[in-house]
């Protein structure tokens, strides 16, 4: 195995752990995960990091693991849902910042992964007969979340850039 490879594993499994964390750290201070989205950021900063098939995998796994091991959030619907949707924006965080800086793959995968979940919802809420319309998902998308995609909007590309120049940045970058 590739030194690449394994320092891609590596932290795609410590953006994992933080997908699991972040919420379990938050959640006893009452701070919601609808709207802080903590979920997303190490989701985001993976795709970011390492690549769209390590991001696409880590944003399906952490919702479903953490649905398993704390409960939060439900396997189904939500966990399924939750993990498509972060699946989308590991996927398109990796894809678009092959070619665009970070701020503009960001707002891209954000925006790309917020539509899966509209069409992962109508789905689901279509099974079970519930509607699910245009303003339940522009208010599960960006009303409630307003405040966890500020954060991702300030804090994600201010960890990169920061990160920009450290030793595991120029070893994933020079090896493709």
């Amino acid at each position: 195995m590739k030194k690449n490879t394994t320092l891609r594993l590596v932290l795609a499994a410590l953006f994992t752990a933080l997908g699991i964390l972040l919420p379990m750290v938050l959640h006893p201070f009452g701070i919601s995960g609808q709207v802080f989205l903590p979920m997303h950021v190490p989701v985001l900063l993976c795709g970011l990091i390492t690549g769209s098939a390590y991001g696409a995998l880590t944003g399906f796994i952490v919702p479903l693991l953490s649905g398993a091991l704390t409960g939060m959030p439900s396997i189904w619907p939500v966990g399924v849902s939750m993990a498509l949707e972060l699946a989308a924006y590991g996927f398109f965080a990796g894809l678009l910042h092959k070619r665009f800086n970070v701020f503009i793959s960001l707002i891209g995968a954000m925006l790309a992964g917020r539509i899966v979940m509209g069409i992962v919802n109508a789905i689901i809420f279509g099974l079970s007969g519930t509607p699910y319309g245009f303003s339940a998902f522009i208010s599960a998308a960006f009303v409630t979340a307003l405040p966890g995609i500020i954060i991702q909007l300030i804090l994600i590309p201010v960890i990169i850039y920061a990160l920009g120049n450290t030793d595991v940045m120029k070893r994933l970058s020079a090896h493709g």
